[in-house]
């Protein structure tokens, strides 16, 4: 029988060789299901029969044969084999006919990657180099000459592209979704789908190093017999013995250094395809969606809950290898303890029966912790957002308070999880002892002989079971985190997305209506009984112009909605022809330069590109700017001015050359001459032709209209021509009149200084220069003033001149011991630090004590008396154990404390530091990075380093007891030992340069990703509208790429590291039992010799943890750098100065007082405000007019102190401004800003904050500020809903809210920043009439865009390259005919009188 097995196996062998010959002939690049199979079978026949040949040769205590070693040298093909079917490619790749090697083909442009980036030394990896990582050799080559740039490191692999894993997850939820619908298990069988072959790969690895580990524990009762003197067959069973543990170390090497690498890799690609489908989702989502998830809930859902994912990934692998590790276990102990096995088993089922109760609490703990996380990121991100209006109107301290309070929320939350966690671990660091305590308890209840043989095989069996125990507890923290966080993530995807036929897409040639809509509803809350928009009925005709007007909040913006189908469509429909282009009312400029924000993806064609600046009076900006078109944006256009922006975002707009224009209020931020100019140029000329519906407030751009829409309380109240509604005399009258009465005050104001004659003939004079420009461009000094902001990113060199936002600060080299001492002795000075180190002493001194007390105290064999009493040997070995158990709860419960105290000094450094810090750090750092500091940085700070830290001085202590144990028995091992360590360190030496930069880099490419979406959200209604939701994703991919090269070759180099120092402490293994096998009979006590192997088999892991979390807490110490980066910010001035802080009526008359005021950003750069002086007398109107960058905004900011003037004095009432605290300026102090900012919240939250007043005295303003009436419409009052950036409100009626912030505080001294731009001539007319009310007795300064808003003033300060120019009454202003106020007044009289011509020609 035998010879027919042996002949079947020999040709079985030779058409296996066969084949394999064959596959570059037969030009197979995959291995057909058949051939891998067979390669798989004749594995698990080679390993099965060679298993069985030593186990029976080691049972008949015979010599291994020619046969058995030939069985053992065959395995190792069988294994290649094996490897080989499980990749299922044969790693041979045809290219036109041409056999070459994988993954080295030409770059393709659907790659979509940078020519000079490394290719991917991974994806042309030969076999020998994908199980020892030496692929790795030249990147390491790299990053020990010199810190690694992102482009020095390789690409991933072609199937772990962003790209590449998007689409095939999205293949897998469509099929789901076809087959089960769209729900929370519906994601989770998605992901289930993705990754099952990779995870089957990975489960089949881990189980057989779980299989491996168990090897040696079945061995050591042989091993302790052997040395005990039962050597029938001489030396050469000793050896096979070391072979055999030999063997199963590397076995187990390879296959968890595989089963890690691949866990690791399949996490990287979860988290490549959630990133990007959260993105993508972000992009479709609805409304009402929307609504309910903010940009910092989405954020956390990219950042933490993504992460939590992905470790998920990694830990599921224990799932597999308990079982089968429980099941070895037990295996072992049957063997050596019989009946005795059964003792164990119940204790180790009642270890694992505490699982439940302690899932259960970790769960709702790990709930609460994120959704704390999610309202303080939602928080962190609006006070990102609004930082400035937050420092003008003094809410910093309270909005600081408020955060303070969120994150006490998650301490809370996370002490109770992490309190719960060190319950688990004093549970589960005690439950080997107390499996072990129940096993050798029942054995001497029932009699069971307890030999040393028997009693170290069981000790070994139980330290194996320790790992798998040990990791329990962070197995089921891990999965709790993961599956809150899987399923907050699952109920995001399910979200509501917009409706595909909201709008419906026609042909063009179809019919010569451009846009219909037909008896239209529509509204922004679905459940309201009143819709936003009702009886719409509407045809434009191509080529017609369309506008759109009517009072705050009448459902202007709104219409415009409906057709681009973001607003809900209750009824109707609305049908398009042709493509669109759309103009928002507040501005959304990208992060980049000028040229990027207005091709806009797009290919770039110079002539219409040259044209489209020309047109919205661009040309004269760029040729000042320091990099002309090319000159860098900031972070939501920080750099430009108001006017600026919307002019960039209509040349955007205008170069799309699309069919239908949806401008909203494009003109509300110029100035009277431009916003002329751009009608003319760009509405009425380039875009002549086009179907353009525009909403505006500027009544003189109506007349010219083909059609005019009238909206009052979301319906169209009047539709027709400019003369039919003035004739209709039933509502549009009025805003007209409104305008008029404007007009008549300039025209009053002009003919008081001279005759109107005179002033026409100026006027015809002015109109005939082309020059002049109403908003002129900033300056080359302003333009270099914007450029820097903050001390990090300023750059002198001329070459970066236009660039705002530098590359991120990124540490290089070592991470300072600075770093390490400021962690460590942040609580009570580091007192608990040598505590926790003492009490995990203690623990190790006594475990060991406990196992060398029962291999001393056991008898060698069954005819053997024990030394001690059986009852005292096992009372010992129970009091030593509680001891163990009483020490590591002793260190748990610390070490997570003064984890969590030292986390929560850092965020009150980091955040005190960031809300403190000067406006030009936040204009120069993109919110995303501050972002990542404070929701990924700080979970790692929160969760992970203290157990990393704890766990280098803790695997440093085992090791060193496991040294003491083996060293004692075989004091050899020690001199080996010191080479082998030395060696060790070397390895770590040269792996840490360059896995330090790769974990530096892996978390300088998160920002990107979190920046761009961020951006991506606030814009999500233009991409939509310019159709550019693919370019956008593709950008999200390339980011995610970006991430994921340092991320992976990090971890990478991680397993080349544990691989190598896994060999080496094999080797000291072997060379240990090398040392034992040779020892004379009776030199050692076989007990002890047994005891130093049973450390010993934990000598290969133990090595490389020592040395992995060496490196892991130093990747990990990266996040306290990058926290202590942004507690250094340098801060402003105090935020009180007691001793000198102001009368509490102060200011009471409100003069102020500028002497010789000069203001730079920087000493590098020139001064923006040069030798201001000038006084502004008390309870007077003072209007600041002038050309965009002739410092009207610098002016006040250096009034709030937003920046510090270099020379001279500011005084309010004899008071110096800078001589007192911040805070008791800016209280005193109100503002009206240009740009309207709302907070999430409600109505009253958002008009007293501080909640200082009465809701009497609040409606009262409401009533002042025209918005009474719409709150009362409201059930909840004034606890109407504000969401995110007060986006369900329109932008006039932001800026009313903002008003009424004003006339609450009710300071003496009042500034007027654009207040009034986006609202309409008839409510600004009632607003001013209110200011000048409420406000009769304060100072007020107006910087306004529309002039008759300032020409009442008692003084006018005419500002040009930051110098006063003129500052007298505006009487006396006009009468000088060349006075620059004077221009300015007949700059908006020559428009305003086209206006009334164009009336009187229709």
């Amino acid at each position: 029988m035998s010879v027919v097995a042996e002949t079947t196996q020999s040709i079985s062998s030779i058409l296996l060789v066969a084949v394999i010959l064959n596959l570059p002939q037969a030009r197979s690049v995959k291995l057909s299901w058949i051939t891998r199979a067979w390669f798989i079978c004749s594995f698990l026949q080679s390993a099965i029969c060679t298993a069985l040949d030593i186990h029976s040769t080691l049972l008949a205590k015979s010599f291994l044969g020619v046969e058995q070693y030939a069985e053992i040298i065959s395995l190792f093909p069988y294994m290649l084999l094996f490897v080989i079917s499980v990749r299922g490619t044969t790693g041979i790749s045809f290219d036109s006919n041409s056999l070459k090697e994988p993954l080295l083909q030409v770059q393709t442009s659907k790659e979509k990657h940078a020519e000079n980036k490394r290719s991917s030394f991974y994806g042309s990896a030969s076999l020998v180099q994908l199980v020892t990582f030496s692929w790795l050799n030249p990147l390491f080559t790299t990053g020990k000459m010199k810190p690694l740039e992102q482009n020095e490191v390789p690409d991933i692999d072609k199937n772990d592209y962003a790209e590449f894993l998007s689409h095939s997850f999205n293949c897998c939820l469509n099929n789901v979704k076809e087959r089960y619908g769209l729900r929370t298990s519906s994601i989770y069988r998605a992901i289930f789908m993705f990754i099952w072959k990779k995870a089957v790969i990975n489960a089949i690895f881990a189980v057989a190093a779980a299989g491996a580990s168990y090897v040696g524990p079945s061995l050591i009762n042989n091993l302790v017999k052997f040395l005990g003197g039962d050597r029938q067959h001489g030396l050469k069973s000793g050896y096979v013995l070391a072979l055999a543990f030999l063997g199963a170390k590397v076995v187990e090497t390879v296959c968890q250094r595989q089963w890690i690498f691949g866990a690791r890799q399949l996490g990287m690609r979860i988290r490549a395809v959630l990133i990007s489908h959260i993105y993508k989702k972000g992009l479709v989502l609805s409304s009402q969606s929307r609504q309910s998830h903010t940009s910092g809930e989405i954020i956390n859902y990219m950042s933490v809950d993504i992460q939590r994912i992905t470790d998920l990934i990694w830990y599921s692998n224990i799932i597999w290898m308990l079982p089968v590790q429980i099941a070895l276990a037990i295996y072992v102990l049957h063997k050596n303890l019989g009946v005795g096995a059964l003792a164990g088993l119940a204790a180790t089922t009642m270890i694992m029966a505490c699982n439940i109760p302690l899932t259960r609490a970790q769960k709702r703990y790990q709930s609460g912790i994120m959704e704390a996380k999610d309202a303080r990121m939602k928080a962190t991100a609006e006070v990102l957002r609004n930082m400035k209006i937050l420092k003008l109107q003094a809410w910093d301290l309270s909005y600081l308070h408020k955060l303070e309070d969120l994150r006490n929320t998650e301490h809370n939350w996370l002490w109770m999880s992490l309190r719960l966690q060190a319950i688990s671990s004093f549970i589960f660091w005690g439950a080997p002892m107390f499996i072990s305590v129940v096993t050798f308890g029942t054995c001497i209840v029932i009699g069971i002989p307890l030999t040393a043989g028997r009693v170290l095989s069981a000790l070994a069996t139980f330290r194996m079971l320790q790992e798998p125990i040990f990791t329990l507890p962070d197995l089921l923290s891990v999965l709790a985190q993961g599956k809150v966080s899987a399923d907050r993530i699952a109920k995001y995807l399910q979200e509501d997305e917009m409706r595909a036929d909201a709008v419906e897409i026609a042909l063009r040639t179809e019919a010569e209506v451009d846009v219909e809509i037909d008896n239209g509803r529509f509204s922004w809350n679905q459940d309201s009984y009143y819709p936003t928009l009702e009886n719409i009925q509407l045809k434009v005709h191509r080529g017609m112009k369309v506008a759109i007007c009517g009072t705050v909040g009448s459902g202007k913006s709104s219409l415009l909605s409906c057709i681009l189908g973001e607003i809900p469509k209750l009824g109707g429909r609305v049908k398009i022809r042709g493509s669109k282009a759309y103009v928002s009312q507040s501005p959304w400029i990208l992060s980049g330069n000028i040229r990027e924000n207005i091709v806009f993806g797009n290919a770039f064609d110079n002539e219409k590109y040259e044209k489209t600046i020309e047109v919205c009076a661009l040309k004269k900006d760029f040729e000042l700017f320091a990099n002309g078109d090319l000159t860098e944006i900031g972070e939501r256009g920080i750099n430009m001015s108001g006017g600026q922006k919307q002019r960039i975002q209509l040349a955007r707009a205008v170069y799309q050359d699309a069919d239908i224009y949806l401008l909203d209020d494009p003109f509300s931020a110029l100035d009277a001459h431009t916003g002329t100019q751009l009608f003319k140029d760009c509405l009425m000329g380039v875009l002549r032709d086009k179907t353009v519906l525009y909403v505006t407030h500027q009544v003189e751009f109506l007349p010219v209209a083909d059609l005019i829409l009238v909206m009052k309380d979301g319906k169209v109240a009047q539709a027709g021509l400019f003369d039919e509604l003035l004739s209709q005399n039933i509502g549009f009258e009025v805003l007209v009149g409104a305008h008029s009465d404007a007009l008549e005050l300039i025209l009053n104001a002009e003919t008081s200084s001279k005759s109107l004659l005179a002033a026409e003939k100026t006027i015809l004079e002015a109109s005939s220069r082309n020059d002049s420009d109403a908003e002129k461009t900033l300056n080359t000094s302003f333009q270099n003033i914007n450029k820097q902001e903050s001390e990090h990113d300023i750059c002198q060199d001329m070459a970066d001149r236009g660039r705002l936002t530098q590359e991120e600060e990124r540490e290089k080299g070592r991470i300072s011991k600075d770093v390490y001492w400021s962690y460590l002795t942040a609580v009570r000075g580091g007192a608990l630090v040598p505590i926790i180190v003492i009490a995990h002493a203690f623990f190790q001194v006594l475990q060991v004590a406990s196992n060398y007390w029962m291999a001393w105290a056991s008898p060698p064999s069954t005819t053997t008396e024990s030394t001690v009493g059986l009852k005292f040997l096992f009372l010992v070995y129970i009091l030593l154990s509680v001891g163990c158990s009483l020490c590591v709860l002793i260190r748990a419960t610390l070490l997570v404390k003064m984890g969590l105290l030292t986390s929560q000094i850092f965020f009150q450094k980091m955040l005190h530091a960031i809300l403190h810090a000067p406006m030009s750090f936040f204009d120069s750092t993109p919110s995303g990075r501050i972002l990542n500091r404070a929701s990924m940085d700080q979970s790692v700070l929160d969760l992970e380093l203290a157990g990393k830290l704890g766990w280098c001085a803790f695997s440093i202590i085992q090791i060193l007891g496991t040294i003491a144990v083996m060293s004692q028995v075989a004091w050899p091992v020690f001199a080996i030992f010191i080479p082998v360590t030395a060696i060790c360190i070397w390895y770590q030496q040269y792996y840490l340069p360059t896995a330090r930069e790769l974990a530096r880099l892996s978390e300088i490419q998160k920002a990107p990703i979190l920046h761009h979406f961020a951006e991506s959200l606030s814009g999500a209604v233009t991409i939509r509208a310019f159709g550019q939701k693919d370019r956008f994703s593709n950008t999200n991919l390339s980011l995610i790429d970006n991430h994921s090269r340092p991320w992976f070759h990090n971890i990478s180099a991680v397993e080349w590291l544990s691989f190598r120092l896994n060999l080496l402490s094999n080797f000291v293994f072997a060379f240990s039992l090398i040392v034992l096998v040779n020892l004379p009979e009776g030199f050692l006590n076989p007990s002890i010799a047994g005891l130093a192997v049973t450390y010993g088999l934990n000598l290969n892991s133990q090595l490389a943890t020592i040395i992995w979390n060496i490196c892991n807490a130093e990747n990990k110490m990266i996040s306290v750098e990058r926290i202590m980066q942004y507690s250094r910010i340098p801060g402003e001035a105090p935020i009180i100065i007691e001793g000198r802080r102001p009368p509490t009526n102060w200011p009471h008359v409100g003069t102020i007082c500028f002497r010789n005021i000069e203001v730079r950003y920087a000493e590098h750069l020139p001064s923006v405000l040069k030798n201001i002086t000038c006084i502004v007398p008390g309870r007077k109107k003072v209007g600041v007019v002038g050309r965009t960058g002739s410092g009207k905004s610098t002016l006040i900011q250096a009034l709030f102190r937003i920046v510090e003037p270099r020379e001279g004095t500011i005084e309010i009432d004899d008071v110096d401004i800078c001589k007192i605290g911040l805070h008791d300026l800016r209280s005193r102090l109100s503002i009206i800003p240009q740009d309207p900012i709302m907070f999430e919240g409600t109505v009253r939250g958002n008009l007293d904050p501080l909640e200082e007043y009465s809701d009497s005295r609040v409606w009262e303003v409401l009533d002042k500020c025209q918005l009474g009436d719409l709150i009362r419409q409201s059930s909840k009052k004034l606890d109407s809903t504000v969401i995110e950036n007060g986006e369900n409100w329109s932008v006039g009626q932001r800026q009313l809210f903002c008003l009424g912030r004003a006339m609450l505080k009710r300071s003496n001294i009042l500034v007027l920043d654009e207040a009034t731009a986006s609202v309409d001539t008839a409510t600004d007319g009632i607003i001013q009439e209110t200011l000048r009310e409420e406000f009769k007795d304060c100072t007020i300064l107006t910087i306004a865009h529309r002039i008759h808003t300032v020409v009442d003033s008692d003084l006018i300060l005419v500002l040009s390259e930051g110098k006063i120019l003129e500052y007298d009454k505006p009487s006396t202003l006009l009468e000088r005919e060349d006075s620059s106020f004077s221009k300015l007044i007949k700059e908006y009289s020559m428009r305003s009188q086209s206006f009334n011509n164009a009336t009187q020609c229709k």
